[in-house]
C-alpha cells in the first residue's frame, strides 16, 4: 500500500513526529512523569511565595521605608503575611470544583499566567510607605488566586496521570515539593533580600514563564469531568466567614486598650464569632445543595476525614515552627553570637537548612516505601518523631549549641516529610475519581487555613508567654543599665506585641522606644542598650516561655495527628465510572447463575441498627439499569444505595428472603441508586443488595403493611489493576480486553484498557485468577496470579506482536481448493492447521517470532522459505500431481507433503 503524504511532501508519520516534538500526547508513555514535573515546579512555586516573604519582611520594610514599631504599621505586616494565605484558604475549593467541572488543566494553566502577572508586578512597586505595602499587599491577594489554582488542581492532575500502584511516589513528591517550597523559601527569602527586597518577586517571574507556557503544552485533561454550575451560595458564605475567622484572629494578637492582645476588642469578637456562625450555615446550605461547592459526605469516608484531620494538625504546626524558628534565630541566636540585624535573615535561611534537607530526603522515599508496604506506619510514625522533636526543642537553652539544634530540626522535617507522602496518596486515593478536583481543593485549604490560624494561634500563645515574664525581665535589665526607675516602669508596660514584631524583624526596639536624652544621661550605658545583643539577651528568658506554650501545643497537635494517621486506612473510592464501564462490558443481564457471596455486617442509621453477617446466595449480574424514577405503594420497601463517601450506586441487585432463607422477591435498582421491591406478605425478612465492585449487604427487614424507607450503604470490595503495554516497544495498548477467570473457570471480572492502556477489576477478593489479556492483532496472554488479603493487586500485562500467514496452494497453474495446510515449530508440534477455500486460499493466525515448516498434505514434496517481516505474510505453494489415475477431479489423493520453512520476525 502506497504511503500517505502531505501536500508539502512530508509523511504523515513525519508530520505527527514533528508534532510530537513540539507537545507531549496524553497517551505517550512517559506523559505522567511530565505531568509530574510540572505540577511540582507549580507548587514549588507557590509554596515558595507562600514562605519567601515571611525572612524577607525587615528588607521589605526598609524597603518601602515603614518603621515595624510603630502601631499603624501592624496590620501591614500581618497582612503581607496573610493576603497570600488567606486567598489561596478561601478560592481553592471553588477552583477544585471548576477543575472538576470544566478541566483541571484548564484551571491550573489559568493558574500559571496569573500566578506569572503577578509576579512581575509585585516587583515594580511604584509607591513608598503605606502605599507601598498596600500595592504589595493587594497584588499578593491576587497573586493568592493563582496560587490557589493550581494548588488545588496539582493533585487531582497528578492522581489522574498515575496508575494507583505509582500514585503515593508521584503525590508524595508533589506534596514534598510543596512542604519543602516553604522552607525554601525561608532560605531563598534571605539570599534574595541580602541583595534586592524586589528579587524576592523576581524570583517567580522567570520559572511562571517557563511553567506556563510547558504546561500548556504538555499537560492534557484524561479525568472526568462532573457537569454544573458553581455553589455560589457556599461558596459566598465560606469566603465570607473564613475570611471574617482569619482577621479576627489576626488582629486578636494586637493590643486593645490596655490590654496585650485583641480577644477584648468587639470588632475582633464579631469577626471570630460571626466567621465561626458564618461556616457553620455554609456546611447547613452544603450538606443540602445538590451541586456543593465542600463535599461534606466526602468526610464520611473515614480515610479522607482523619486523614485531612492530621494534614489540618501537621499544617497548623509547621506554621508554628517556621515563625518561632525565625524569631528564634533572626532576633535572638544569631545576634547573640555577633551577626548583625540586616544579616540575620540570610544567615537564618542557612541555618535552618537541615530542616529542608529533612524534607527532601524522606518525602520520595516514603512515597516509595508505602506504595509498597501502606502508609498508615509511615504517617503515623512520621508525626510522631516531628512531635518528638518539638519537645526536645524545649528542652534546648534558647543559646543553644548550633549543632545539637540542626540535628533536632532534621529530625523534624525528616518526621514530617516521612508522613507528608503516605497521608496525600491515601486521602487523595480514597475519593471518587470525578470528586478529585474538589478534594485536592479541600485539602489545600485546610492545609492553607491551618499555615494562617498559626500565625493567630502561636502568635497569642507567645504573647501570652511573653506577658508573663516580659515585663519584670526588661523593668530589671533596663535599671541595671542606668534607666531611670519611672522610664523603666513605662517601657516594661509597653505590649509584648511590639517587642515581639521588632525580634521577628531583626530590630532593637529600644532605639526607637528611648529618646536620646535619657540615653546620654549620666550613668546610662546608651551603647549597650541600643547595641545587637542587649536585647537579644533581654528577652531570650521570656522568649523561652513562650516557646514551652507554643511547642507543646504543636506536639499534642502532632501526636493528634498521629493517631488519626493510624486509625485514617480502611477505606477507598471505587471509581464509578470504572463500575459503570465493567457493568456495560458484561452486558448487565439477567441471568439465573449464582454464586456465594460473603456478606459483610451493616450498622449504620439507614438500615435501622440492625446487623447481619453471614455467607448468602446472590445473582452475579444484574440487569441493565433503568432511568426511570421508582414508586412505592402498598407493602413496598424502597430507598436508595449508596457508598460510604454518599454516592449511588447504580444497577443494583436486591433479593428478599424469608426466615428460612427462601427467595420470596427480587428486584433491580436504577441508574440513580433507587431500588423498589415489594414482599409478599407482613413479616419479617433479610433483604439481601448486591452490587458489581461491591461487598454485599444484608439487612434485617420487618414490614407492617405499610410503604417503608431504607437506604442501604455499600462497601467497595477488592481491586486488580495495571497496564497492559507492548512487549516490544513498552507501549500502552488501548482497547484489549481483561477478563478474570477464578479457579473453577467463572469470569469474576471484565474490564477494557483505557487511553494509557490502564484496567481496573473491582469486587475482587483474595484467592487464585486466571487473568487473561486479549487485542486485535496481537497474542492473547493467560497470567495467573494471587490476590493477597487486602484485596488489593497491581498487575502489569505485556502482549506480544502477532504475525499472519497468508498465501494460496497452487498445482499446474490451478488453484487447488481444501487442501489441508499445517504450521509446524522446531519440535514437530502443530500450531496450526487450516484447510484451502474455494479459491485455493489459506490464512494461519497467532504467530510468534520464530522459525516453522508449512507443510501441504497430498501432493508431491515442494519446499521453499519464507521471512515474515510484518504482522501479515503472503507466501504461495507450488505443488504436483503425485499419480495421475489417483487423481480426482484434477487434484491427487495421496498423503505426501510439501514443506515450507518460515522465518518470522
Amino acid at each position: 500500500m502506497a504511503s500517505a503524504h502531505t501536500s508539502a511532501g512530508l509523511d504523515v508519520g513525519d508530520v505527527q513526529t514533528v508534532r510530537r516534538r513540539l507537545r507531549v500526547d496524553h497517551d505517550h508513555p512517559h506523559y505522567k512523569w511530565v505531568a509530574l514535573s510540572n505540577t511540582t515546579l507549580g507548587m514549588l512555586m507557590v509554596t515558595i511565595n507562600s514562605s519567601i516573604v515571611l525572612i524577607s519582611l525587615p528588607a521589605i520594610f526598609r524597603g518601602v521605608h515603614l518603621n515595624p514599631l510603630e502601631s499603624s504599621n501592624v496590620s501591614y505586616l500581618l497582612w503581607l503575611m496573610m493576603g497570600f494565605l488567606l486567598t489561596s484558604a478561601v478560592l481553592v475549593v471553588m477552583f477544585g470544583r471548576l477543575g472538576d467541572m470544566f478541566g483541571r488543566v484548564k484551571i491550573y494553566n489559568a493558574g500559571f499566567i496569573v500566578f506569572t502577572v503577578c509576579a512581575i508586578l509585585l516587583s515594580f512597586d511604584p509607591f513608598d510607605h503605606g502605599g507601598g505595602a498596600i500595592w504589595l499587599i493587594a497584588w499578593r491577594v491576587v497573586q493568592g488566586i493563582g496560587g490557589a489554582m493550581l494548588m488545588a488542581n496539582s493533585s487531582a492532575i497528578l492522581t489522574d496521570a498515575f496508575p494507583a500502584k505509582q500514585r503515593g511516589f508521584a503525590l508524595g513528591i508533589n506534596q514534598v515539593a510543596a512542604v519543602a517550597g516553604s522552607f525554601l523559601g525561608l532560605l531563598l527569602g534571605g539570599l534574595l533580600a541580602e541583595w534586592d527586597w524586589k528579587a524576592v518577586f523576581w524570583i517567580s517571574v522567570p520559572f511562571g514563564i517557563i511553567g506556563t507556557i510547558w504546561s500548556y503544552r504538555s499537560l492534557h485533561d484524561n479525568g472526568a469531568r462532573t457537569p454544573g454550575s458553581l455553589d455560589i451560595p457556599g461558596t459566598l458564605t465560606f469566603a465570607v466567614g473564613l475570611t471574617a475567622l482569619l482577621a479576627g484572629i489576626t488582629y486578636g494578637i494586637q493590643p486593645y486598650g490596655s490590654s496585650n492582645t485583641g480577644w477584648g476588642n468587639p470588632w475582633v469578637l464579631t469577626g471570630v464569632i460571626g466567621g465561626l456562625a458564618l461556616l457553620v450555615i455554609f456546611c447547613v446550605i452544603e450538606a443540602k445543595s445538590s451541586q456543593p461547592m465542600f463535599n461534606m459526605s466526602l468526610f464520611r469516608n473515614r480515610t479522607f476525614a482523619l486523614g485531612n484531620f492530621a494534614s489540618l494538625m501537621t499544617s497548623v504546626s509547621r506554621g508554628g515552627l517556621q515563625f518561632m524558628l525565625i524569631i528564634w534565630l533572626q532576633g535572638i541566636w544569631l545576634p547573640q553570637h555577633g551577626y548583625s540585624f540586616e544579616d540575620t535573615p540570610l544567615w537564618a535561611g542557612i541555618y535552618m537548612l537541615p530542616l529542608t534537607i529533612g524534607f527532601l530526603v524522606s518525602g520520595p522515599l516514603s512515597g516509595y516505601l508505602s506504595d509498597r508496604f501502606g502508609g498508615r506506619i509511615f504517617a503515623a510514625g512520621g508525626l510522631l518523631l516531628a512531635a518528638i522533636t518539638f519537645v526536645l526543642l524545649i528542652v534546648i537553652p534558647v543559646n543553644f549549641n548550633y549543632w545539637l539544634f540542626a540535628l533536632i530540626i532534621l529530625l523534624n522535617g525528616l518526621g514530617m516529610g516521612i508522613f507528608t507522602s503516605p497521608n496525600t496518596a491515601e486521602v487523595m486515593s480514597s475519593v471518587p475519581a470525578n470528586q478529585r478536583g474538589v478534594a485536592s481543593g479541600m485539602r489545600a485549604t485546610l492545609m492553607n487555613g491551618g499555615m494562617a490560624l498559626s500565625i493567630g494561634i502561636f502568635f497569642s500563645l507567645m504573647i501570652a508567654g511573653l506577658s508573663g515574664t516580659l515585663p519584670n525581665a526588661m523593668n530589671s535589665g533596663l535599671r541595671e543599665q542606668g534607666i531611670p526607675a519611672n522610664v523603666a516602669d513605662q517601657l516594661s508596660n509597653t505590649p509584648p506585641v511590639g517587642s515581639l514584631f521588632a525580634t521577628f524583624l531583626g530590630y532593637n526596639p529600644f532605639k526607637e522606644m528611648i529618646s536620646p536624652d535619657v540615653l546620654n544621661q549620666p550613668g546610662v550605658n546608651g551603647s549597650t542598650i541600643t547595641g545587637e545583643q542587649f536585647f537579644p539577651h533581654l528577652i531570650s528568658g521570656p522568649f523561652h516561655s513562650g516557646l514551652i506554650a507554643v511547642f507543646l501545643a504543636a506536639a499534642v497537635m502532632l501526636l493528634l495527628g498521629s493517631i488519626a494517621s493510624w486509625f485514617a486506612k480502611g477505606d477507598y473510592a471505587v471509581d464509578e465510572a470504572a463500575e459503570l464501564a465493567e457493568a456495560t462490558r458484561e452486558g448487565i443481564i439477567d441471568v439465573d447463575a449464582t454464586e456465594q457471596l460473603p456478606v459483610v455486617g451493616v450498622n449504620d442509621a439507614a438500615t435501622n441498627g440492625h446487623t447481619v453477617t453471614s455467607t448468602l446466595t446472590a445473582p452475579a449480574t444484574f440487569r441493565t439499569p433503568s432511568s426511570e424514577p421508582l414508586v412505592a405503594d402498598g407493602r413496598a420497601i424502597s430507598g436508595r444505595v449508596v457508598r460510604s463517601d454518599g454516592y449511588i450506586v447504580p444497577a443494583v441487585a436486591l433479593t428478599l428472603i424469608d426466615q428460612r432463607g427462601h427467595q420470596v422477591s427480587r428486584a433491580t435498582g436504577n441508574q440513580h441508586g433507587e431500588y423498589v421491591i415489594e414482599p409478599p406478605t407482613a413479616g419479617s425478612y433479610v433483604l439481601i443488595v448486591s452490587a458489581s465492585g461491591h461487598q454485599p449487604a444484608a439487612v434485617n427487614v420487618t414490614v407492617d403493611g405499610r410503604p417503608q424507607r431504607l437506604d442501604v450503604p455499600l462497601q467497595g470490595s477488592g481491586e486488580v489493576s495495571g497496564t497492559v503495554r507492548s512487549t516490544a516497544d513498552l507501549r500502552p495498548v488501548a482497547g484489549a480486553t481483561i477478563t478474570l477467570t477464578d479457579m473453577r473457570g467463572e469470569v469474576v471480572g471484565a474490564a477494557v484498557t483505557g487511553a494509557r492502556g490502564d484496567y481496573a477489576c473491582q469486587g475482587v477478593v483474595s484467592g487464585v485468577y486466571t487473568l487473561v489479556a486479549v487485542v486485535e492483532h496481537m497474542r492473547p496472554t493467560a497470567i495467573t496470579l494471587t490476590v493477597p488479603d487486602s484485596g488489593v493487586l497491581a498487575q502489569d500485562v505485556e502482549l506480544g506482536a502477532m504475525s499472519v500467514l497468508n498465501g494460496s496452494v497452487w498445482a499446474d497453474g490451478r488453484a487447488v481448493p481444501d487442501a489441508q495446510v499445517i504450521v509446524q515449530d522446531a519440535t514437530g508440534g502443530i500450531l496450526g492447521s487450516v484447510h484451502t477455500d474455494q479459491d485455493g486460499n489459506y490464512s494461519v493466525t497467532d504467530l510468534t517470532e520464530g522459525q516453522y515448516t508449512v507443510v501441504a498434505r497430498g501432493y508431491p514434496p515442494v519446499s521453499s522459505r519464507v521471512r515474515v517481516t510484518g504482522s501479515q505474510v503472503n507466501h504461495d505453494l507450488q505443488l504436483g500431481y503425485d499419480q495421475p489415475a489417483d487423481t480426482v477431479n484434477g487434484h491427487s489423493n495421496g498423503r505426501h507433503a510439501a514443506g515450507v520453512t518460515a522465518d518470522t520476525e
